[in-house]
């Protein structure tokens, strides 16, 4: 069986996409972009994960495309790069802001050329603002004065936000490696070893089981720091009694799979078994009630309510849902303040945070939207808390 992947042919098709898209909207081009830690949009369409620098893609309405890299990553976008061209740009630089005085170095307008886009009051759309930083937009602005730059990021929320066969296929690989990595985990944890400890195991899991990387920081929390809703991992030594919280991940083809839980290293007792038991309730009320149709918004707020009418309001961290995909976390949410619909092929984490002064809990699952409900993309977490006796 060949490396469950993206086909080359898939990345064609999405340019030919967003080019349809861009000609519904009257925009002569888009430049997306991503650097190492949100490599979304430009993966999307190249296959192309930065290092250290930048990286973006320009498409024009008439289908044409490139990648666009820093000074460092001619070769390296080369041979990774599913597009027919690439480009060289200085305002794709690495941090460190180097001149690269020597580099005769690409600019937009060389860019646009190639794509036959022609004239100066043209509209291109930005995509995504928050991962475009100064240096790239000055240069696109430097280089059209007279264009109308417009933020872009919902042709990506429209390309992202329905699966093909091909990124499920990718998703449900990351998720099997993803729980074969926890219940490594599960297997070697014990008083005394740190969560850093832990963490390596669940690496090294990924790795040996054909991951290209992990989909997430891992987490492994312990006590205290399993009230952050988002974290790292620290030296802290487990103790027995501990309630810990696994969230372990794998990243196929650039899909990023999250699997989490939380265990108890001993018996889980008192108030403490409350408010696990309600977290774990609460999850299932989040999957038992997505269906196609259904208003992402209107989910967010009976979730919502459901905490309040069980008398945990105050233990209310976030919403239901967040979609997955390329990266742990992309658009579009699911809150109280959401207007669309849930759609066939959408694919979310159902993740359940339920937090206290003193710990907190998570489960989190992978699941795609199906006209009925939806399916379990991830294998199927244990019905409770696991206890482990030392």
């Amino acid at each position: 069986m060949g490396r469950i992947c993206i086909p080359d042919a898939e990345y064609k098709e999405r340019v030919a996409k967003c080019a349809a898209i861009l000609r519904r909207e009257n925009l002569d081009a888009i430049i997306v972009n991503g650097n190492e830690a949100d490599y979304a949009n430009p993966r999307y369409f190249s296959g192309y994960w930065p290092l250290f620098e930048r990286a973006g893609v320009a498409i024009a309405a008439n289908g044409d495309a490139a990648l666009l890299v820093g000074p460092e990553s001619t070769e390296f976008g080369a041979d990774r790069n599913k597009l027919d061209k690439i480009f060289v740009l200085k305002a794709y630089r690495e941090g460190a802001d180097p001149s690269y005085p020597e580099l005769h170095a690409d600019e937009f307008p060389d860019v646009f050329k190639s794509l036959g886009i022609e004239g100066k009051k043209i509209r291109i759309g930005v995509a995504s603002f928050l991962d475009t930083s100064m240096t790239i937009y000055n240069a696109i602005r430097e280089a059209f004065p007279e264009a109308e730059l417009v933020e872009a990021g919902y042709i990506m929320t429209e390309l992202r936000q329905i699966k093909s066969e091909n990124e499920l296929a990718c998703l449900r690989e990351g998720y099997r490696i993803a729980q074969l990595a926890t219940d490594a985990v599960i297997a070697e944890i014990k008083p005394g070893m740190t969560e850093l400890q832990a963490v390596g195991i669940a690496e090294r899991c990924v790795y040996e089981n054909g991951a290209e990387y992990e989909g997430l920081p891992m987490y492994v929390f312990s006590e205290a720091s399993t009230r952050h809703c988002i974290s790292r991992s620290s030296y802290h030594e487990f103790q027995p009694g501990d309630i810990v919280q696994l969230n372990l991940s794998a990243k196929i083809d650039g899909y990023s799979a999250a699997v989490g839980y939380p265990i108890c290293l001993g018996k889980l007792e008192g108030e403490r078994k409350e408010i696990v038991e309600f977290g774990h309730k609460a999850h299932d009320w989040t999957v038992a009630n997505v269906k196609a149709g259904k208003i992402s918004g209107d989910l967010a707020k009976e979730f919502y309510q459901f905490y309040v009418d069980n008398g945990f309001k105050e233990n209310f961290a976030y919403g239901p849902l967040h979609s997955t995909g390329l990266i742990e976390v992309e658009a579009p949410w699911c809150e109280t303040i959401s207007t669309y619909p849930f759609m066939p092929n959408m694919t979310y984490q159902a993740d359940t945070f339920i937090a206290t002064k003193t710990f907190g809990v998570r489960w989190e699952k992978g699941i795609v939207v199906t006209e009925a409900g939806c399916d379990i993309l991830s294998p199927e977490l244990p019905a409770y808390c696991p206890e482990l006796n030392f």
